[in-house]
């Protein structure tokens, strides 16, 4: 009797097939010590002017993400009018100039930088909010956009 082969599996193919899933997975995980000091030093931050802060949330970042605030400049009054409410697309700036996607799977070194995470939260926030984020605020954000 023959035997019929439904499907067939070449080992040799395996320890490229591991190779390549590695060096993808690379880049994002290269990316998150950096991401996670961030989000330590926020925690930190946070807890320190709130004793009952109980950790950040990526579902309060999303509804702040896509709320329209006051207080800030009349054009921008949420982060979703230079992001758009797709993080994972490319926003634009109020001069036209293109913004990366803020999700980390699209851009996978996004808040891997302290001073760049600081200084475009201040900027934006003081935009969107008219006054800086707090840490809680920002890093529920964080958590948000490393979700998309």
């Amino acid at each position: 009797m023959k035997r019929v082969v439904t499907h067939s599996f070449h080992l040799p193919r395996l320890p490229l097939l591991v190779a390549g899933i590695a060096l993808l997975a690379t880049g994002v995980a290269a990316a998150a010590p950096q991401r996670d000091a961030i989000l330590a030093a926020l925690a930190a931050e946070a807890k320190a002017a709130d004793s009952a802060f109980a950790g950040f949330s990526a579902e309060r970042g999303g509804a702040f993400w896509n709320a329209d605030h006051t207080g800030g400049n009349a054009e921008t009054p949420s982060c979703t009018s230079c992001h758009t409410r797709d993080p994972t697309a490319e926003g634009k700036t109020r001069a036209g100039k293109s913004i990366a996607p803020m999700a980390v799977s699209k851009t996978p070194d996004r808040f891997t930088d302290a001073e760049k995470v600081t200084k475009w939260f201040n900027r934006s926030c003081k935009n969107v909010l008219g006054r800086v984020c707090t840490p809680t605020e920002e890093g529920d954000i964080i958590m948000y956009l490393s979700g998309k």
